[in-house]
């Protein structure tokens, strides 16, 4: 990197160590390696008070940036992405947050910490103003209402979602209406990015976001598996078109920080609770031989994007 962007690798599953492009971060002393091995399988799928409490003590004592500068924090697995509502504590601002998931992450039961549900803790947030999430294709579009999809939050303005691809979801309760769907025929139909035009879409997104601090979370399963490889299914965007649109919406508005998770590991777990949540909620992945490869060259991305917006002056430092 070398402009001294705040750059934290958080090691919980062993995920990010052996990545050449972060490693050579950290050996360079441009980003600060924070081991946390002990605690990840804990916090893995679901994250609980002590941990969590644990994991805030561990990174203050090595992790500082200056006031005003904006961290890009790599922490491993999607299974870990419950901590961006953690990262998200830090703000002391009002902020918007980007979201790139192939998961819209809004489940509202069980109300813990845990990957799948971390939309509404951050929603909790009373700095948090909205969220904006992009690219899902998943199946928790089908029947919504049975999955404990948080859609008030939709309803309110508090949550935006836009699908790459979603098929209309059946409702049973009040509209749905919103910047990303419209409800007729007691179903929600989404409008999909996956046919339509991604400039377009772009410029209507940065009319409408306030202006004021920004957080981007992303989540690299959104991408296809030539640019990420993950623990979970996943969609159809590409990257580009993912840091396109935060250089873009980082122009006009103070950019807060940076969480990136999505990096494939083994899943390893202490406990058959969330070994149980694992096997249910998701099928097993066979990495491919190149994994770490394919995720080195999207993280040297990511950290090039970086480089490039300090020099433009739009990542603060």
């Amino acid at each position: 990197m070398g402009l001294g962007v705040p750059c934290l690798i958080l090691d919980l599953d062993g995920s990010l160590t052996t990545q050449p492009a972060l490693a050579h971060q950290v050996q360079q002393g441009e980003a600060v390696l924070v081991s946390a091995r002990d605690l990840g399988p804990r916090l893995r799928i679901v994250g609980g008070r002590r941990r969590l409490a644990a994991l805030r003590q561990r990174i203050d004592a090595a992790f500082s940036p200056k006031d005003g500068a904006a961290p890009l924090i790599f922490y491993g697995s999607g299974d870990f992405h419950h901590l961006a509502a953690f990262f998200l504590q830090t703000v002391r601002e009002p902020v918007t947050v980007l979201h790139f998931d192939n998961h819209p992450d809004w489940t509202g039961f069980p109300a813990t910490w845990n990957c799948g549900a971390w939309v509404n803790r951050a929603l909790e947030n009373p700095l948090v103003q909205r969220i904006v999430t992009i690219g899902p294709a998943s199946d928790d579009f089908v029947r919504p209402e049975w999955q404990f999809a948080n859609l008030e939050a939709v309803r309110s303005g508090r949550l935006e979602v836009h699908p790459w691809h979603a098929e209309p979801s059946r409702i049973w309760g009040r509209p749905v209406d919103g910047p990303g769907c419209g409800t007729r025929d007691g179903a929600i139909h989404w409008h999909n990015l996956d046919n339509a035009d991604w400039d377009a879409f772009c410029d209507d997104l940065d009319r409408r976001l306030p202006s004021g601090g920004l957080w981007v979370s992303l989540d690299k399963d959104v991408l296809t598996p030539e640019e990420a490889v993950t623990n979970w299914d996943q969609g159809g965007m590409n990257l580009d078109a993912v840091l396109g649109l935060v250089r873009r919406l980082a122009q006009k508005r103070r950019l807060l920080g940076m969480d990136v998770c999505g990096d494939y590991s083994p899943p390893v777990f202490r406990d058959p609770f969330r070994w149980f949540l694992s096997a249910t909620d998701r099928d097993s992945v066979q990495p491919p031989d190149n994994t770490s490869s394919i995720n080195d060259g999207t993280n040297r991305r990511i950290l090039a994007m970086a480089d490039e917006m300090a020099r433009e002056r739009i990542w603060p430092l």
